[in-house]
């Protein structure tokens, strides 16, 4: 079983002190949302553990191992990374990008052995989109773009995958439908991490919340612990309503607080 660790991890950028003293364990089988304002540390965070960015202070180590000792390639097959605002820029038939997803592997895209065909097909399955093998994906709306991308980080195989707000600029319908699959893959024994800004819909989803302010850990836990009035109220500067209805946990924001 893996697991993705941070021990007093810091990380500057510049002047800055974008990350201080994180201390995060993260787990297989539960869908993690990372929340907090903007200049939070989040997207920081995310690169830090996915080990494209080198800690100034601390560790990241992906089941007892360290990340930042780990080959490229081999990191890549053990951490999907999922970018904020990913783009397909080429005219590519749709199960050509999903299949960039196999070169960590030392698979190339145009003769993908069996294993690799059948990641692709997996991973197009999973988003929901067999049958769109030979679309160009540049003629795709952008939710099925979205969902092309997501496939292209599943058919790695890897066992955690770090998604940086995998559901920006999409429609409600393409949202749920990205977030459904993430959260299919923590059911099925993922490490899942992913970062939001809608609070409603990460007490709906997650199983667990990190909530960052100030490059500082604030809070790690269940929905319920973290979405708190007054958490959001001191990290987010609002007032929100939050109860506890029969479908699950509702957070609704209702004003900005003013300033202090």
């Amino acid at each position: 079983m893996i697991d993705l660790v941070a021990r007093s991890l810091s990380v500057r950028l510049g002047r800055n002190e974008a990350l201080d003293g994180i201390d995060l364990a993260l787990a297989p089988g539960r869908f993690t949302v990372v929340i907090g304002p903007n200049g939070a540390g989040k997207s920081t965070l995310l690169r830090t553990l996915a080990g494209l960015l080198a800690p100034s202070a601390g560790s990241v180590t992906l089941s007892g191992r360290p990340v930042a000792r780990m080959r490229a390639a081999e990191r890549a097959r053990s951490i999907a990374y999922l970018p904020q605002g990913g783009q397909v820029a080429w005219p590519l038939p749709v199960a050509d990008v999903v299949a960039l997803g196999r070169l960590p592997h030392g698979e190339a895209p145009d003769s993908l052995p069996p294993e690799g065909r059948a990641a692709v097909a997996d991973a197009l399955s999973a988003v929901g989109l067999r049958g769109f093998e030979q679309r160009p994906a540049t003629e795709l709306s952008g939710g099925e773009r979205a969902r092309v991308l997501l496939a292209r980080a599943l058919a790695t195989k890897a066992p955690a995958i770090l998604a940086d707000e995998p559901i920006a600029a999409l429609d409600p319908r393409h949202e749920l439908l990205v977030l459904d699959v993430l959260k299919a893959q923590a059911r099925a024994g993922a490490l899942v991490v992913a970062i939001m800004h809608n609070l409603t819909l990460a007490a709906r989803y997650a199983d667990v919340v990190v909530l960052l302010d100030r490059g500082r850990l604030k809070a790690h836990a269940p929905p319920a612990e973290v979405l708190t009035e007054a958490h959001l109220a001191e990290s987010f500067g609002i007032a929100a309503h939050v109860a506890q209805e029969e479908g699950g946990l509702l957070v609704v924001a209702d004003r900005p607080l003013p300033e202090a």
